[in-house]
């Protein structure tokens, strides 16, 4: 039996498709910014305020992921705090997400900004920016952060929890070849993972 050659034509195509998607899952499944409709409404809230520095943010799925591994340890724990299972840098390049080089290691966060308690994004975005450490970091306030051009954002909420909401934000910068700081020592932040605890009368903690 012949076979139409639109039929043919037709069938190469999506031969051609599956190829594709196949060489390149990326292609198949977008990077997500947030794990769940409450973390991806933070990370529009931070893109498109006014004052982000940031001419573009692009998503990372692993920073989502590592975001969103990161809020349960502190739900499990009942604890808001930077250092749990070591310091940010070190659980982001621990996960696979390498920083560059000139990024700091075992006392040092670049790269996140945690909060427990707060019921919505547009409120966990309020405390953030009252936190000049943090509100710098997300806005890129600095040159430093100014570059940092990748964001991955988890939400986790569990009612037995102190806290009931968690989030975590992770922006940051991707590792590449031969890849030099420009800045130096004095002019790279780190935000202390022993910053004190942003508190209110609801039991709401960000830092």
């Amino acid at each position: 039996m012949k076979i139409p050659a639109a039929f043919i034509s037709i069938f190469s195509c999506l031969y051609c498709v599956c190829m594709v998607s196949l060489a390149n899952p990326s292609a198949a499944q977008p990077q997500q910014c947030g794990n769940v409709p409450e973390a991806e409404a933070l990370v529009t809230l931070i893109a498109n305020d006014p004052q982000q520095q940031r001419p573009h943010l692009r998503c990372n799925g692993l920073l989502t992921k590592l975001a969103l591994e990161k809020a349960k340890v502190m739900a499990e724990r009942g604890l808001v705090m930077h250092n749990l299972n070591g310091s940010p840098n070190s659980h982001l390049r621990n996960g696979g997400y390498q920083l560059p080089n000139y990024y700091g290691g075992m006392m040092s966060n670049q790269v996140e900004a945690i909060a427990g308690g707060y019921s919505s994004a547009e409120q966990v975005w309020r405390a953030f920016k009252l936190s000049d450490a943090h509100r710098q970091h997300l806005l890129g306030e600095l040159p430093f952060y100014r570059e940092q051009d990748e964001i991955g954002v988890g939400f986790f909420l569990d009612e037995n929890a102190p806290h009931v909401q968690y989030w975590v934000v992770y922006v940051s910068k991707g590792d590449s070849p031969d890849q030099q700081s420009e800045f130096t020592k004095e002019q790279i932040p780190n935000k202390s993972i022993f910053d004190p605890v942003l508190e209110s009368d609801n039991n709401q903690e960000g830092f």
